[in-house]
């Protein structure tokens, strides 16, 4: 059972660190920004290249699969009045299938912005990842995306997505639709 003068140092030396604690919370009254809803875009969130020519659904064809695996984010108020600051990165998971030539690839993912069903602003960026001898999946991820969002009163930066998937072409796109 502790003693009264043991308790009493330990409170003291509690004492002495909330003015430490309190400094990693917001001011009083004040909540963290909401942030914008993020999502994978379903018929592109998957990839599947295959061999030219080869009609697209052989396995020994394939030279390359991904999947996106995950939007990471975080939020904080904006330097300036009325704005939200965002930075978020997407992360795929890329496999090397039996047709592919050498260790490296290049795939095109993109991040948009949008509000209801119109797109603010979208980027496309291009991840290269290299596979290491004898191994056929990493994982790649985008750079950090910054982005500013105007708020309201009325309008938080919960009234934004971002949404993030790979670049497909139009045929990679059919196929994934199952057209």
């Amino acid at each position: 059972m502790p003693t009264p003068s043991s308790f009493l140092r330990r409170a003291a030396a509690f004492a002495a660190l909330l003015p430490l604690l309190s400094a990693c919370a917001p001011d009083r009254d004040q909540f963290p920004p909401a942030c914008p809803r993020v999502a994978f875009v379903t018929p592109t969130a998957d990839l599947a290249v295959f061999r030219p020519g080869s009609g697209g659904r052989d396995l020994t064809a394939l030279i390359l699969a991904g999947r996106m695996q995950a939007i990471q984010g975080k939020c904080k108020p904006g330097e300036t009045a009325g704005t939200v600051e965002a930075t978020v990165a997407a992360g795929a998971v890329l496999t090397r299938g039996p047709a592919m030539q050498g260790n490296q690839v290049n795939v095109p993912v993109y991040v948009a912005v949008t509000e209801g069903d119109r797109i603010l602003d979208k980027r496309v960026y291009t991840l290269r990842a290299t596979f290491p001898s004898n191994v056929d999946r990493v994982t790649v991820s985008t750079p950090d995306v910054f982005m500013v969002l105007p708020v309201s009163r009325t309008k938080s930066a919960a009234a934004y997505s971002v949404l993030a998937g790979f670049q497909l072409t139009p045929d990679e796109l059919a196929a994934n639709r199952g057209q």
